[in-house]
């Protein structure tokens, strides 16, 4: 049901809805938040009492209103601009959306606890602002392959906090991890390895130039299984990321054969994105 709220009606929560619940009292806009999305997801949390447990132990826990300001001081999203119009190539668009006040969306990898009996419970994380915020996207076909809504700078971050030396990164979008590693004194290169050509146009028309150490960045237009098998074993590089899935879903069988790929280059710290989450796909 929650997937299902997410993709269809991920906007339906409005401010007056909160407004009707808390009385202008924001300690209670998640409480309120979650009566809403569990209302719209079918529970009944007032005549059911299994619904009453679920909501009050799994279901209230799962939504977060998120500080805006965190994320409009980070350094891409401050110093990385994007046209006013969006930029297409190919079946690439390049350009800049509106997340809604109270639109909801995933803005980390979910909680997974297991249970006194031994099930596996998944807890999605669920956020959402209480104002309008302007974001970053690359879309493919006219779907969002990347955001810089919370989720990607969240799931990103030990990725970028784990870079030194020689990098090299699988996915280049909107080249998010590659300003953000390209920023540490610690690392040297970040070598970049994407294997469409529009995709590399478009970011070296409009989001390269912008970066502040963009002598360290090389591109390379190529698969990444195949540079894997015959260029990393040569690279003598220190971190490698890997981060060229939409989501979890359709990662699982792409990391493994990443990983298989690895194995026959030991030495640098191999990192997947969303690694967690898509071995729950396993």
């Amino acid at each position: 049901m929650m997937s299902i709220f997410l993709n269809l009606a991920a906007d339906y929560v409005e401010p007056d809805m909160i407004e009707a619940i808390t009385g202008g009292d924001k300690t209670q806009t998640e409480y309120a938040f979650a009566s809403i999305a569990a209302a719209a997801c079918g529970l009944d949390v007032y005549g059911n009492n299994a619904d009453r447990r679920f909501f009050k132990n799994r279901f209230l826990g799962m939504f977060r209103l998120l500080d805006i300001s965190e994320y409009k001081s980070n350094p891409y999203y401050r110093n990385i601009k994007l046209p006013e119009g969006d930029a297409a190539g190919g079946k690439w668009t390049f350009g800049k959306r509106i997340c809604k006040p109270y639109e909801a969306f995933v803005y980390d990898d979910p909680d997974i606890s297991v249970s006194p009996s031994g099930e596996v419970l998944v807890t999605p994380k669920i956020g959402f602002f209480d104002e309008a915020y302007e974001y970053h996207a690359v879309l493919e076909n006219g779907r969002e392959w990347m955001t810089l809504l919370p989720n990607e700078t969240n799931t990103s971050a030990y990725a970028v906090e784990r870079a030194r030396g020689r990098v090299l990164t699988f996915g280049l979008g909107l080249g998010y991890y590659a300003y953000m590693a390209s920023e540490k004194p610690e690392v040297s290169s970040v070598t970049v390895v994407e294997r469409d050509k529009n995709a590399i146009s478009l970011f070296r028309e409009y989001v390269l130039p912008q970066f502040r150490e963009k002598e360290k960045i090389e591109i390379i237009c190529a698969d990444a299984f195949e540079y894997a098998e015959k260029t990393m074993p040569n690279g003598n590089f220190d971190v490698v990321f890997t981060d060229i899935w939409h989501d979890p879903s359709d990662g699982a069988e792409l990391m493994l054969k990443m990983k298989t790929l690895a194995e026959k280059a030991p030495g640098p710290e191999y990192i997947y994105w969303l690694e967690n989450t898509v071995n729950l796909y396993l």
